[in-house]
């Protein structure tokens, strides 16, 4: 009789010690399979009691062409990955001379070679630029790309303030372009 309880505790210990073997393995898949190849982040600072957000997904690079590959010329882009990426303002700012009154706005650009357009849309909840309607738009702004010897692995944005003024910046790959704002 005790051998066969030790058989049986020997056999329970290591079908234990296996269980517990995979339930480890399983979870460590999990967790490489859940971490998202382009995460939501988000930039804010306050900028002349101006609180500016920028929430956006976080694609990287990862050896592939980005500008006119991934990302097409001359088509509109959400400027980040998923769901398009937003703006929002606590107080009233002025883009190139047009007033954009305080609230949430998504960010859209149409991306080209040598100039690029930034676009306000007044839609900013939406997959992508699937439903973009150029209607929405409050503002569009062109603006020439800058070029950087430096590699930026994944999207970033940066809110880089002036006194009462800022500007919000988009880096990604070797490239930037920003989007001028004045507080009212």
């Amino acid at each position: 009789m005790k051998t066969i309880l030790k058989v049986l505790f020997a056999v329970l210990i290591s079908t234990f010690s296996y269980a517990q073997h995979e339930h480890a393995q399983q979870a460590e898949k999990s967790s490489a399979k859940s971490k998202p190849k382009s995460p939501r982040q988000s930039a804010m600072a306050i900028v002349g009691g101006n609180h500016v957000h920028v929430d956006y997904g976080s694609p990287s690079v990862r050896g592939r062409q980005i500008w006119n590959g991934l990302v097409a010329y001359d088509q509109v882009w959400s400027t980040g990955a998923h769901k398009a990426t937003w703006i929002d303002f606590s107080n009233d700012v002025t883009i190139n001379g047009k007033l954009v009154p305080k609230g949430k706005y998504g960010f859209f650009t149409i991306p080209g070679p040598k100039e690029w357009t930034l676009i306000l849309n007044r839609d900013w909840d939406m997959h992508l630029a699937d439903d973009y309607n150029p209607e929405q738009d409050l503002v569009r702004v062109k603006v020439n790309p800058q070029m950087h010897d430096n590699l930026t692995e994944s999207l970033t944005y940066e809110i880089v303030p002036e006194g009462k003024k800022g500007e919000i910046k988009m880096n990604w790959e070797k490239l930037s372009v920003s989007l001028p704002f004045q507080n009212r």
